[in-house]
């Protein structure tokens, strides 16, 4: 941000950033692939979700790719992160598109479906029930049987080198998986490529996202930050600090403690990281809320064990920030937070 006008040092820095991104990717996919991330699930209606992405996948796949998108209006809820079930059909259409070098014709479709005992024994471990589906199907070249064994582990890849990481289909059966539901591939040589993911149908009111302001005001509250790692810790104060909160930062829990114990003013966020040495951001959290009820916390982590999840979903109710995370996004995390809070 500060680099803006400089001549020399812009695309330097810009080459930098582009290397980080390209290896917060490579990390995600693979947290992704293993079930170690973390999945906020909204209950959604899918249908929203392929038309947010159309525009995008437009561009993405060319105009020699007939897209036809055929969206049941009758379609049932499911519970699933929206924001990881974009990404997974992202990267199918991608791979579609891959498989369609002289143009062609890929449809994206949405149903009910009711999967009897007779599918679950023939589809291992799919259970008998109600499902919403999506299906990805493309005229491209189509995979052979053994091909298609292979497709969802990790770093298989039938493209030439550099043309992709090989983690894109397993990062996709791993968000699948993770969600409770199944992903299943039918091709033939020749004769294109069909992607099926079912996820169990579920009842409850479609949670629609609010849109996020352009501008919003500087801080003024007061904000414990506990992380271990010194450059990350002074990162997220400078960006606070400039946002207007006033930060008081710790290393580790113990220290934390102590602030929480001497400062006399309000304390109006935590943010600490879930993983750390000693004591663990949720076993802080619970001995700060003892001290100081009125206190928000916000979790932050590149990976977590069970603190804070379960199997990978976050516990309902908890504020939590992956990282990476930019200077934007941070921001806005933390003014969402303290907006919640009641007025003081």
């Amino acid at each position: 941000m500060r680099f803006k006008d400089d001549e020399f040092l812009t695309p330097k820095v810009t080459e930098i950033k582009k290397a980080a991104d390209r290896a917060a990717s490579l990390t995600r996919q693979l947290l992704a692939f293993s079930r170690k991330q973390v999945l906020e699930p909204k209950v959604l209606n899918l249908n929203d979700v392929v038309a947010e992405i159309d525009k995008l996948l437009r561009r993405l796949i060319g105009e020699d790719i007939d897209l036809v998108t055929i969206r049941n209006p009758g379609l049932g809820s499911i519970k699933a992160d929206p924001g990881q079930l974009s990404q997974v059909i992202v990267n199918l259409a991608v791979n579609s598109r891959d498989a369609m070098p002289k143009g062609g014709k890929l449809t994206i479709e949405t149903d009910n479906v009711y999967l009897d005992e007779a599918y679950a024994r023939n589809h291992i471990p799919v259970s008998p029930g109600q499902y919403v589906m999506v299906a990805l199907s493309d005229t491209g070249e189509g995979m052979d049987a053994e091909t298609q064994k292979q497709i969802f582990e990790p770093f298989f890849t039938t493209k030439e080198v550099g043309k992709g990481t090989g983690l894109g289909l397993s990062m996709a059966y791993g968000v699948v998986k993770q969600s409770g539901g199944f992903i299943w591939v039918y091709s033939e040589v020749g004769k294109g490529t069909t992607f099926k993911i079912y996820l169990p149908m579920v009842e409850g009111q479609v949670e629609h996202s609010a849109d996020i302001a352009p501008e919003f005001p500087k801080g003024t509250q007061t904000v414990l930050l506990v992380e271990d790692e010194e450059a990350v810790r002074e990162l997220v104060r400078d960006i606070l600090e400039l946002q207007g909160y006033t930060v008081l930062s710790a290393h580790e829990g113990g220290e934390a403690l102590q602030l929480c114990e001497q400062y006399d003013g309000s304390i109006h966020l935590i943010i600490t990281d879930v993983v750390m040495p000693g004591m663990t951001g949720r076993e802080l959290v619970e001995h700060v809320s003892s001290m100081r009820p009125e206190t928000s916390v916000l979790y932050m982590s590149g990976y977590t064990d069970d603190a804070i999840v379960r199997h990978g979903v976050l516990e309902p109710g908890t504020n939590f920030l992956q990282k990476p995370f930019t200077p934007d996004a941070l921001a806005r995390k933390v003014h969402a937070v303290l907006s919640a809070l009641p007025p003081s």
